[in-house]
């Protein structure tokens, strides 16, 4: 940034104190020098408070030690006729180590000099507070999120308008307050809202009336933690819109997952082994929205299965395997209007239902079959999904292979329902907490 501020507090011997701000080429070209006389009660009123920051009708509190942090201390020695210092033998020139001070100056001056200490704000300090801030405010916006009732579409939850920090205007009313003389300790911060593409008033343009495609699957014999979390994450989706030529990434639409975000710890296969991990159990949400799309005749994108056959998705070779940040399953809207994902639960049997505009699509899967399956439980499976439009004319034709390992490559751990005796390194101190307290630790 061009500009810079400088806060300058001198303080005197005999108790006389001034509080002096100059603006040297700040952001105004034409801004010149400022000065404010003010007593050192006025400097601790304005600097050794808390500052509240107020972005939208939210209040920040910036506390007395970070705001401390803000301003860099240098000291030097200046001239004043006025002032008599108590101080004896000072060498200014010794100070200023330079040679023409020797020559000109007055060593009788040396009684009128006076410590000048010199506050200047870390700019990039602020910056930086600013930054952190901006992570832990900024916020998409959040779509209306609809569901189908006796054929018609309605909002079960309304569009919520995301916010993004403008930093850097930010930062320049945070130094215009520390330039100013009242001692008002709030700063309204610069900020833009965001609005959502889709909101209760767009719901009649969508063209959201005909179910195009289910997918379904059992998670029966499942253990009551990864029951917990496929409902946790089953509830992201329910709702949720994709647009037209949208690619639909499950990862991005699933967020954060971890006990701070309701999942409790079940065993997940990671790094050549099963082990408990909180969110175990996702994958059978993303292998019923994987067959949701299939047989919605949409174009998958993205699709791995699972290391091993894994009794919850059956028939195996219709399986999607994700973790964050990946594998992803990833497919586009290739219809010619948005798609609602509706879900629901019969038993333990997990339901995507897709909604969206019949454009007269139709879509045969042929399989899975098993191709190749061996004594050790590892096996190859296929199956193949044709698309063709209302006029039968083939639209597009894929072939899905899978080939998985034998389960006795990645070991479980005793039990299921094993308990854990330590912290496992990527849990956070909550989510120990949590887990220790689900069960009786």
């Amino acid at each position: 940034m061009a500009s810079f501020y400088r806060t300058q507090l001198r303080f005197f011997a005999l108790g006389a104190v001034f509080l002096s701000f100059s603006l040297s080429g700040s952001f105004s070209a034409n801004a010149a020098q400022k000065k404010i006389d003010a007593s050192s009660s006025d400097f601790s009123s304005k600097f050794n408070h808390e500052l509240t920051l107020q972005i939208r009708n939210t209040p920040h509190t910036v506390s007395k030690k970070e705001l401390s942090l803000w301003f860099e201390e240098t000291s030097a020695l200046d001239f004043n006729p006025r002032y008599q210092s108590e101080i004896e033998n000072i060498n200014y020139c010794q100070f200023k180590k330079s040679l023409p001070c020797e020559l000109l100056w007055s060593h009788r001056k040396n009684v009128h000099l006076q410590k000048v200490v010199s506050f200047s704000p870390k700019e990039e300090v602020i910056a930086e507070y600013l930054r952190d801030l901006a992570r832990q405010i900024n916020k998409d916006p959040e779509n209306a999120k609809l569901k189908m009732e006796n054929g018609r579409v309605s909002t079960f939850e309304i569009e919520k308008n995301g916010l993004r920090l403008d930093e850097e205007q930010s930062l320049k009313n945070i130094l215009d307050y520390l330039n100013q003389e009242d001692d008002d300790s709030t700063i309204g911060l610069a900020y833009t809202e965001i609005s959502p593409e889709i909101s209760i008033d767009s719901i009649d343009t969508m063209g959201v009336n005909d179910l195009i495609g289910v997918g379904r699957s059992n998670f029966r014999g499942s253990p009551k933690n990864r029951i917990h979390n496929i409902k946790v994450a089953t509830s992201r989706f329910d709702g949720l819109l994709i647009k037209p030529g949208e690619e639909f990434s499950f990862v991005k639409n699933l967020g954060e997952v971890d006990g701070e975000h309701g999942y409790l710890p079940e065993l997940v296969i990671k790094k050549n082994k099963t082990e408990p991990e909180f969110g175990g159990g996702i994958c059978q949400v993303s292998t019923t929205a994987f067959r949701a799309a299939i047989y919605s005749g949409l174009e998958v994108t993205a699709r791995r299965n699972h290391a091993y056959p894994v009794q919850y998705y059956a028939p195996h070779g219709m399986d999607s395997t994700v973790y964050i940040p990946r594998p992803d399953l990833r497919f586009m809207n290739n219809t010619p209007g948005y798609i609602l994902i509706q879900t629901r639960f019969e038993g333990t049997e997990l339901i995507f239902e897709f909604y969206g505009k019949n454009d007269g699509r139709k879509v045969t899967v042929t399989g899975p079959t098993i191709t190749e399956k061996n004594p050790d439980g590892s096996m190859k499976t296929t199956f193949t999904q044709e698309v063709y439009d209302k006029d039968d004319n083939l639209m597009k034709k894929d072939v899905f292979n899978s080939s998985y390992d034998s389960p006795s490559k990645y070991p479980h751990p005793a039990t299921t329902n094993e308990i854990l005796k330590s912290k496992p390194k990527d849990w956070s101190k909550k989510e120990w907490e949590t887990y220790k307290k689900a069960n009786g630790i």
